[in-house]
């Protein structure tokens, strides 16, 4: 946050020394309002929600749980037992 608050201040004081800048109030007001628009930006982001809600680790827990009846499924069905099988008799008679 500071390291963009100190970008925006070194910004507003390079205006501020240039002659045109010292004599437009203008330019002192949108220097200020840019100012305060990058730490609006930065406080914004910094607010955000970094985790789950309840719900959400609800929801979350139900999927994965549902996933893995599923996956568990698969690999203990016939076939896959077979392919496995398989697989590591190919393995057993490269190895030999």
């Amino acid at each position: 946050m500071s390291r963009s608050r100190n970008a925006a201040r070194a910004t507003c004081d390079a205006l501020r020394r240039s002659s045109a800048a010292l004599r437009r109030p203008a330019a002192r007001i949108s220097c200020r309002a840019r100012e305060l628009s990058i730490q609006w930006a930065v406080q914004a982001r910094t607010r955000a929600d970094a985790g789950m809600s309840t719900a959400e680790y609800a929801v979350g827990t139900i999927a994965a749980c549902g996933f893995a009846a599923l996956l568990w499924k698969v690999v203990t069905s016939a076939e896959v037992r077979s392919m496995l099988a398989a697989l590591i008799q190919k393995a057993l008679k490269l190895a030999a």
